[in-house]
């Protein structure tokens, strides 16, 4: 328990440091919740125009698009320094964090707490529930249940793939294209049914990257499309545990490439 118990006082710091200027943190989280409402913005347009994208209606799509958007912010909230993962190491950052007695990970995690990441996790909570009320879901306290599991493990998926891709910074230096890549393809194509990209694309969304357990394999069985689907129906259900797996294994291989860590004076 010591780990989670410091990690949770490190951020707390941080937050409280962060949140001495509040007028930069209001305006910061009123960036984020407009930066994605013009997405959303966007995705009315285009079925206001055609009607349905794949077969999904407009609820339907909002729907997929908040469940995405709030796991976004879920794992964005705590993890978003992986972002300056290179300029850590590269500008000798990384030295101080191996000399302490705190895991160098939880030091990188917390060096700051960027708080407009709220704008991200408010606005696609706010969406989501207001999406539940037009999604053809029979909501039962199980499938609410399987709701918030599934937010989590699409926190854990997007973040294993943004650690893992961060963890390469120790043999490559710089890493940020690859982080950023990753994320433009969340944005580009977690908002929407991925049969529309045709098999071949929806498969490497699925195995290859496993966008398709973030949002759109729980969202798909939770309104009873599971017809549509390309895989089976157990694997949908099982996403969030996809999530922990891939979490897991992010980690381990962090730890594996910090071996190969060297200080900028080397």
């Amino acid at each position: 328990m010591r780990g989670p118990r410091v990690y949770l006082l490190l951020a707390g710091a941080a937050f409280r440091a962060e949140f001495q200027y509040r007028g930069n943190l209001f305006i910061n989280i009123i960036g984020g919740l407009f930066y994605q409402g013009v997405g959303l913005a966007f995705i009315w347009a285009v079925l206001d125009r055609f009607g349905q994208v794949g077969g999904w209606g407009l609820g339907e799509i909002a729907f997929l698009y908040g469940m995405r958007l709030t796991a976004h912010g879920l794992w964005v909230l705590p993890g978003h320094q992986l972002i300056h993962v290179d300029e850590v190491v590269i500008e000798g950052e990384y030295d101080r964090y191996l000399v302490r007695p705190v895991s160098p990970l939880v030091q990188l995690l917390t060096r700051r707490v960027r708080l407009s990441s709220l704008g991200d996790l408010a606005g696609g909570s706010a969406l989501l529930v207001i999406a539940s009320a037009s999604a053809p879901v029979d909501w039962s306290p199980g499938a609410v249940c399987f709701l918030l599991l599934a937010v989590v493990g699409g926190a854990l998926v997007e973040g294993s793939l943004q650690l893992a891709a961060s963890a390469l910074v120790f043999r490559m230096k710089r890493v940020s294209p690859i982080k950023f890549a990753i994320d433009m393809i969340f944005s580009d194509f977690g908002n929407y049914p991925l049969k529309i990209f045709g098999p071949v694309a929806g498969f490497a969304l699925t195995f290859v990257f496993p966008l398709a357990f973030v949002a759109y394999l729980p969202a798909t069985v939770l309104m009873d499309r599971g017809e549509e689907l390309a895989v089976p129906e157990w694997l949908a259900w099982g996403a969030p545990g996809i999530g922990v797996v891939l979490m897991y294994a992010a980690y381990r291989f962090w730890e594996r490439q910090s071996r190969y860590y060297e200080s900028s004076g080397h």
